[in-house]
């Protein structure tokens, strides 16, 4: 019995709703599959604007382009969080500056974060490992102290929440992916939260190759033209046809991907309580979303080798980040702010495990069964 990492997941309506996109006449973006995604969007993070985008990297660009970053202008961001947290800044001339997670989510620890701060620092980038939050009141206090910008990378948090509000439309901006490895998917594929009004005609403009496009459709101007430095960031319409029908069913599918989630936890709890491993921890202001199950190995045990093992059984477990500051790009082109201790420590002892819909009671004992057998 085969147990693949990820499955995606197809609600039955996607290849129903790129049909009637395609009768429409409608495949390029900001058509009426777009809208509908957009208006699902705002409801639900409480944004001024929601913009789908090719990606969570390309929001993300979006983000610096709004924020003008400059040359020599530092984004403070955890190590333990992937490249396109740091290149979206980096291709602006920023500079990452790397501060260690907490101990027990795994997220930015927001005690360090102002340590970090120097007059060259212009935005704060939390990343909500695993759909739970970040201490998001700390660093929208801090971020206000010292005049910065929080921007949300909430690849993984579609549907979490944070004291009721949902993850992305906290900060100023916030970003979402919808890769097909997270739980509400589009193959590829992504949306920029604007929380600002005063930053959505931006937003707009900026997406659609720095043009007043938007405006113009809108009957705001009598013709279009450049405005500023800008990109091609919209998905076709057959992307945003196929997310649409997955948004339609968000809730249910949060509800059963933690009903998966919800039975790894009880059945580690016995490995847990004999110090074999460490199961998630989720603070009780924060509403997960069941993204991913990761388990943390005691250090002397190799998880190499338990890694081995996992395979040889045919159960598709992986790792996750190798730390941004220990990388060679990461080392040239950002910086840490004091220790990465807890970062070092816990991204060499994580395993993620198969978490996808369909995942049987049965396909799940074998994990653990596995797992308890490898350590």
């Amino acid at each position: 019995m085969r147990i693949p990492f990820n499955k995606p997941y197809m609600t039955g309506k996607e290849i129903l709703y790129i049909a009637e996109a395609h009768a429409n006449s409608m495949l390029a973006g900001d058509g009426p599959f777009t809208k509908r995604c957009h208006a699902w969007l705002e409801e639900r993070a409480g944004s001024s604007k929601a913009l789908l985008t090719h990606s969570c990297t390309a929001a993300l660009e979006m983000a610096a382009l709004l924020l003008n970053i400059q040359p020599g202008d530092e984004v403070i961001m955890p190590s333990f969080t992937f490249v396109s947290t740091a290149n979206a800044f980096v291709l602006r001339g920023g500079i990452p500056v790397f501060v260690d997670i907490r101990e027990d989510t795994l997220n930015l620890d927001e005690k360090l974060i102002e340590a970090a701060i120097t007059p060259r620092t212009r935005a704060i980038v939390p990343v909500h490992y695993a759909g739970v939050a970040c201490e998001m009141d700390a660093i929208i206090a801090i971020a206000k102290r010292h005049g910065l910008k929080v921007v949300e990378d909430a690849a993984q948090g579609v549907m979490s929440s944070y004291k009721g509000r949902a993850l992305g439309g906290i900060g100023d901006l916030g970003a979402y992916s919808f890769h097909e490895t997270k739980n509400v998917i589009s193959g590829e594929g992504g949306a920029l939260l604007v929380r600002d009004p005063e930053l959505v005609v931006r937003a707009e403009t900026i997406r659609e190759k720095g043009t007043d496009r938007s405006r113009f459709f809108r009957g705001e101007v009598d013709k279009y033209t450049w405005q500023e430095a800008g990109s091609s960031f919209l998905p076709g319409e057959l992307t945003a046809a196929f997310l649409c029908a997955q948004l339609e069913e968000a809730e249910r599918i949060t509800r059963d991907r933690m009903a998966i989630w919800s039975q790894y936890h009880e059945s580690l709890e016995s490995l847990e309580l004999a110090g074999l491993l460490r199961r998630p921890i989720v603070p009780l202001e924060c509403q997960h979303n069941a993204h991913m199950y990761y388990i943390l190995l005691p250090p002397e045990v190799d998880r190499q080798r338990v890694l081995e093992e996992l395979k040889r059984n045919d159960v598709g477990a992986v790792f996750h980040y190798v730390p941004l500051h220990s990388s060679p790009a990461g080392s040239q082109l950002g910086r840490s702010a004091g220790s990465m201790a807890v970062t070092n420590m816990q991204s060499e002892r994580l395993i993620r495990l198969p978490l996808w819909l369909g995942l049987s009671h049965e396909q799940q004992e074998k994990v653990v069964r596995t797992i308890k057998d490898a350590i």
